[in-house]
């Protein structure tokens, strides 16, 4: 007989293995690394001088046969993966929430279920109702606690784009359910139904959410917006007439947005949730970037409270905490007035993950909140938020800790300077008569322009220099380039946003004297 194949833990592999001292050892070297890190950002390339495929010759051509010093590996950190790093998006990480995904990766927890982890998905949960009443969010939003039920709740998922895909999903299905009670025939062919699903949203959405619609296999209609870049509620009105004249169309999501990622802009809460609730749109409030500003009172950030105020009007709503409430990313906060229009369309429920307490609390995973099962990171994040506002686990740990360590006070600090920092930037900006505001400055974002129509090639000389890295937009409609100042960073101060004008002003200078 052939000789069986050793443990895979055996002896001369286990010599190799890190041990609980040598994991005391590197592990306290890994935090003092991480900490020089921080430290080192000014001094460091904002864009690397790499070119696609530069990382290939820096390793082995072939994997390792046998097992390396940790030393090793970290002696290579510098060079091969540092020396392409990109400052493109500097927030979703602090201190706070790096500590909390060490307890999240210790632990292990896969949080698929109330049973694979009550304290994963209770912290989960507590977390989402703390978020929303620092948001004011309305009570209906609060967690509703069983997996079948009616009540609102909320659900971590990794992102805005996915968070819009899940409603995209549910609200497809219901609207099919819709169609086929009404007409028997349509049960029969489901496909006919779908064909005529149309979805409405502004032309400022941000991009997930047509990629949505083609995965959802749905129409998206984008609705032109006002002079502010605002989708305004006669606009929707009358797109649905339209539909509704011709009956070829069965209208039913509208996706609002409330801080666009162009400029920042709100669509119209108030007016679009009126005509949403009338026609029996489902209303989703896609807020990744702005929504953490609810946690400030309205008077000392930026004037959007006639956008914010009608959140009862919307059926769903969605931010991102890892912009700036100090969470690491991915972490993407959804809040639902009925959770069972999502629950019910991803309901699969095999013998195999249900338990004696189904149906009485909630189960995170594909087969009720989301489209994916096993959700580690996911959990580990939530508990960042309890350290914040008032630690657990990496998603539901990074909200207890960003909570718990800052407070809601620290928080709301936090969002205060960005946006003083950003008006610094403006004025900075105003004050220069080479350069004009594009939009309304809200938040942490300026959007601008170098006059005499040359703003393309000052944004390409500032992209070619690397000193500092912004982002460019512009407005089709108009055809309007324009650059976007994006205050970002938890390590910002007044004395970088000056630098950051000052070399726009130089490489201004150079664009302007070979014109």
């Amino acid at each position: 007989k052939p000789r069986l194949r050793p443990p895979i833990l055996s002896s001369d592999l286990l010599s190799l293995a890190m041990d609980r001292e040598e994991f005391r050892r590197q592990g306290k070297a890994m935090v003092d690394f991480i900490a020089d890190y921080f430290a080192s950002f000014r001094q460091r390339q904002v864009v690397p001088d790499v070119r696609p495929g530069y990382l290939r010759p820096l390793i082995p051509a072939e994997p390792p046969q046998a097992g390396e010093p940790f030393e090793n590996v970290m002696a290579d950190l510098e060079r091969v993966v540092l020396s392409g790093f990109h400052a493109y998006y500097p927030t979703a990480n602090t201190f706070p929430s790096i500590l909390a995904d060490m307890l999240s990766d210790a632990i292990g927890c896969i949080g698929f279920s109330w049973i694979a982890s009550p304290a994963c998905t209770e912290l989960e949960t507590v977390m989402m109702d703390w978020l929303a009443k620092a948001l004011g969010l309305p009570p209906i939003t609060s967690s509703g606690g069983g997996s079948g039920g009616s009540g609102g709740g909320g659900v971590i998922q990794g992102s805005a784009s996915e968070a819009t895909l899940v409603i995209f999903l549910s609200a497809r299905n219901l609207a099919i359910q819709r169609l086929q009670a009404q007409r028997p025939e349509a049960q029969q062919q489901p496909s006919l139904a779908l064909s005529r699903l149309v979805a409405y949203a502004s032309d400022q959405s941000h991009s997930s959410v047509e990629r949505a619609a083609m995965l959802a296999f749905v129409q998206l209609r984008k609705l032109p917006t006002d002079g502010k870049r605002s989708l305004r509620g006669d606009t929707l009105a009358r797109a649905v007439a339209e539909d509704r004249a011709r009956d070829s169309s069965l209208f039913w999501l509208l996706i609002t947005t409330l801080g666009t990622t162009n400029s920042c802009a709100f669509d119209n809460l108030a007016e679009l949730g009126e005509v949403c609730q009338s026609e029996g749109l489902w209303c989703h409030v896609d807020a990744a970037y702005a929504g953490a500003s609810l946690i400030c009172p309205s008077t000392d950030t930026s004037p959007t409270e006639s956008s914010f105020h009608p959140k009862q009007l919307a059926d769903s709503f969605n931010f991102n905490p890892g912009k700036w409430l100090q969470i690491t990313f991915d972490c993407s906060a959804l809040w639902l007035k009925d959770s069972s229009k999502v629950v019910n369309t991803f309901n699969v429920d095999p013998l195999y993950l249900q338990h004696e307490f189904s149906g009485l609390v909630p189960d995170y995973r594909d087969v009720h909140w989301l489209h994916s099962l096993v959700r580690q990171r996911l959990h580990c994040t939530t508990a960042a938020l309890a350290d914040s506002v008032g630690s657990a686990f990496s998603l539901a740990e990074d909200l207890v800790r960003s909570s718990r360590s800052y407070g809601i006070e620290g928080l709301q600090s936090y969002i205060r300077k960005h946006i003083r920092l950003a008006k610094q930037f403006e004025e900075l900006v105003t004050a220069d008569d080479r350069f004009e505001i594009v939009e309304e400055v809200l938040f942490g974002l300026v959007c601008f322009r170098l006059k005499a129509r040359l703003g393309s090639r000052l944004y390409r000389r500032i992209r070619v220099d690397g000193r500092i890295h912004l982002i460019a937009s512009e407005f089709e409609a108009s055809d309007t380039f324009f650059i976007r100042f994006a205050v970002c960073s938890e390590f910002c101060e007044a004395a970088d946003i000056r630098y950051a004008y000052d070399v726009i002003s130089e490489l201004a200078n150079e664009v302007l004297s070979k014109k």
